[in-house]
C-alpha cells in the first residue's frame, strides 16, 4: 500500500509539472469532501478542468485511464459540483481532464511517458 500511495504521489508531482509547462495554473490539489476527491484542479485558458491523475509501471491491469470506470467518473462529478458551489463558480466552462503517467519501476519510478486526455469523460 505504501509503494501504491508513494507512486501515487510521484504521479500528481510530475503531472503538475507537466500541466504547468503546458499552460495550466493550478487551482487546487487533492480536493476532498465527502463525494470524493479531485487530484488537481486547474485553470486552462477560459476552462476550469477537474484532472485525475492515474499513475502506472505496467499495463498487467490495462492502461490508465482504463481504472476510471463510472463509478469514479459520478464521484468526481459530485465532487467537481462541490468545489463551484464552494467557489460560488456559476456558468464556467469546465471540462474533465485525465493524466496518465507511466513509470520505470526498474529505476527507481522514472518518468516514461505523461499523455494528457482533455475531456476525457
Amino acid at each position: 500500500m505504501a509503494y501504491k500511495k508513494s507512486l501515487g504521489k510521484a504521479g500528481e508531482e510530475a503531472a503538475k509539472t507537466y500541466l504547468c509547462a503546458q499552460g495550466y495554473c493550478i487551482l487546487e490539489t487533492n480536493f476532498r469532501c465527502k463525494t470524493g476527491e479531485i487530484d488537481i484542479i486547474a485553470r486552462d485558458e477560459e476552462y476550469i478542468a477537474f484532472i485525475e491523475v492515474k499513475t502506472r509501471s505496467n499495463l498487467v491491469y490495462g492502461l490508465p485511464i482504463e481504472a476510471i470506470n463510472k463509478r469514479k467518473q459520478y464521484s468526481i462529478i459530485k465532487t467537481a459540483q462541490t468545489y463551484l458551489a464552494k467557489k460560488y463558480l456559476r456558468d464556467i466552462n469546465l471540462r474533465f481532464d485525465v493524466v496518465e503517467v507511466m513509470v520505470d519501476n526498474n529505476k527507481s519510478n522514472e518518468i516514461q511517458e505523461i499523455r494528457l486526455i482533455k475531456n476525457a469523460f
